[in-house]
């Protein structure tokens, strides 16, 4: 479930810093009742842009560790069972 969760919000991410006017758009509209008449600034798209490389970075990196977590993840239950058949 984590996993599909970084996989979206990186997809996210990637579509908002492919195409930020695009998705400063598609917010506007969620987000206000008269979107036609909201002029966002200049900066708001370069903003965008970062957030969205920021995320997909940040979705990439969580996605890295769940891969390589999930390789040493078996070594430590392993252990912590055969702490537990010691204390019995």
């Amino acid at each position: 479930m984590k996993a599909l969760l970084l996989l979206v919000a990186g997809i996210g991410g990637l579509l908002e810093a492919v195409a930020p006017r695009r998705a400063v758009a598609v917010w506007t509209r969620a987000c206000y009742r008269n979107a036609g008449e909201a002029k966002p600034r200049e900066w708001v798209y370069a903003a965008a842009k970062a957030e969205g490389a920021l995320v997909a970075a940040g979705a990439l990196v969580g996605l890295f560790k769940l891969a390589t977590a999930d390789e040493e993840e078996p070594a430590a239950e392993a252990e912590e069972e055969s702490d537990a058949e010691q204390t019995r």
